[in-house]
C-alpha cells in the first residue's frame, strides 16, 4: 500500500521539480515533451525545473506536434527518436488517435497508417520553406481525395481533418517554428527517424517514470491510446503497489525513489504542466470540486503546488508590462506559504520579462 501523498512526493522528485538548476540533458521532461500550450507553458515548465531558458535557442530545443496533437518542446538532438516513440502502436491505435477522421477513411478502405503516410508525403513535398498552417492545409485540399477532407462551416472551406494533418507532420520531417501564431511549418533539417525509440524515449516507459505508479488505462488516456494496444506494450520490469486501494505498476528501478521520496517547496505549475498531466486526477485532488475548478472544459487556471500536495489555484493577468497573480487557496495558508507564493509570482514575472504589481489571495 502507498499513500497518494507518498506518489506526489516521488512525481515531484522524478520531475525534478525540487532542483535548483539543470542542464537540458538532465532535464527528464523532455524525454516524454514538455507541452506548449499557453503563455506559461513549456518554457514556464523548464525554468521552474532549474533550466535556464533565457540562455535557449532554436540549436537546443524543436517543437513538435506529438501527443494528442499538442504542441511539445524536446531537445534538437532528440528528434529522431521522439519520432520513433510517438509513432502509433498499431492501425487501430492510429484510428483512434485522429478521432472522427478515421470514419471516412475506414468506409474507404483505407488503413490509417497509410492514410498517415500519404498525408505526411504530400505535406513533405509541399513545405519546401517555411509556411503557415493555413497555407499547408489549404494546397493539401488541393491534392488530398474526399476520405480525408471535411467542410468546415466556421471558414467555409474544405480541410484536411484536423489530427491527421498534425500527426502525420512529425511523419514528414516538419517543425514548428518557435513562437509563431498562427503555426508556422518548416522542415526538420537532416531529419531521419529512428529505428527504435529506445527505453528512455517510450512513452510507456517515460510515465511510469514521471507520473507513476499508473495502469494502462492512466497511460492509454495519456496517449489517446486504446487500452489494449498499451497492455500489449506494458513493460516488463515492473512492481506492483497499491494505491487508493488500486493495483498499479512502478518500474522496478524507481522502488526505492517512491519509498524514500520526501520534498518540501512552492511552485506555480502552468495550466498544462507534466505535473497536473496526470491520468489519476482523483490522486492529485481528491475533492471533486476542486478537481472541476483545476480541469475546466475550457480556460485551465494554474496550481499551486506546495511540499508535494495541490493547495490551490493561480491565474494571472497581465496589463502592459505588469503582471499579476491572483491565487484562490483551497485552504487557510500559513504566512511563510503566502510569502513562498510570492516569491514565486516574482520568478513568474521575470521570466515573462515584466513586473510584478502584486499577488491577491482571494481568501
Amino acid at each position: 500500500m502507498v499513500d497518494p501523498r507518498q506518489v506526489m512526493k516521488f512525481r515531484v522528485q522524478a520531475q525534478q521539480l525540487d532542483r535548483v538548476e539543470g542542464t537540458l540533458a538532465s532535464t527528464a521532461l523532455l524525454d516524454i515533451g514538455v507541452q506548449e500550450t499557453g503563455p506559461d507553458g513549456a518554457r514556464w515548465a523548464l525554468a521552474v525545473r532549474g533550466v535556464d531558458v533565457a540562455a535557449l535557442s532554436v540549436a537546443d530545443l524543436i517543437l513538435l506536434w506529438t501527443v494528442r496533437g499538442a504542441p511539445h518542446l524536446y531537445r534538437r538532438a532528440d528528434v529522431g527518436r521522439v519520432a520513433a516513440a510517438v509513432e502509433p502502436f498499431s492501425d487501430a491505435d492510429a484510428g483512434k488517435r485522429i478521432y472522427d477522421a478515421a470514419k471516412p477513411l475506414k468506409a474507404a478502405g483505407i488503413a490509417i497508417l497509410t492514410a498517415l503516410d500519404e498525408v505526411a508525403a504530400q505535406m513533405r513535398d509541399i513545405v519546401t520553406r517555411p509556411m503557415v498552417k493555413g497555407d499547408v492545409s489549404g494546397r493539401l485540399a488541393e491534392v488530398m481525395p474526399e476520405p480525408y477532407l471535411r467542410s468546415c462551416r466556421p471558414c467555409d472551406a474544405t480541410h484536411l481533418f484536423e489530427m491527421p494533418f498534425r500527426l502525420a507532420a512529425v511523419r514528414a520531417g516538419l517543425e514548428l517554428r518557435l513562437d509563431t501564431s498562427p503555426p508556422v511549418l518548416q522542415r526538420i533539417a537532416g531529419f531521419e527517424k529512428a529505428a527504435a525509440s529506445g527505453d528512455r524515449f517510450d512513452l510507456i516507459r517515460a510515465y511510469l517514470r514521471l507520473l507513476g505508479p499508473a495502469t494502462p488505462r492512466h497511460v492509454a488516456d495519456y496517449l489517446d491510446a486504446p487500452v489494449k494496444e498499451v497492455k500489449a506494450c506494458w513493460p516488463e520490469d515492473v512492481i506492483e503497489v497499491r494505491v487508493g486501494g488500486e493495483a498499479r505498476s512502478l518500474l522496478a528501478a524507481d522502488e526505492q525513489a517512491l519509498e524514500s521520496a520526501d520534498t518540501n517547496g512552492t511552485w506555480l505549475l502552468g495550466p498544462f504542466d507534466l505535473f497536473l498531466q496526470a491520468k489519476d486526477r482523483a490522486t492529485l485532488v481528491p475533492d471533486p470540486a476542486r478537481a472541476k475548478e483545476l480541469w475546466p472544459v475550457l480556460g485551465r487556471p494554474g496550481a499551486v503546488l506546495v511540499d508535494g500536495a495541490l493547495v490551490g489555484t493561480w491565474r494571472p493577468r497581465k496589463s502592459g508590462r505588469t503582471l499579476k497573480v491572483t491565487v484562490q487557496p483551497w485552504q487557510k495558508l500559513p504566512a511563510t506559504t503566502r510569502d513562498s507564493i510570492v516569491e514565486q509570482a516574482e520568478r513568474l514575472a521575470a521570466h515573462r520579462a515584466v513586473s510584478l504589481g502584486g499577488v491577491e489571495f482571494t481568501a
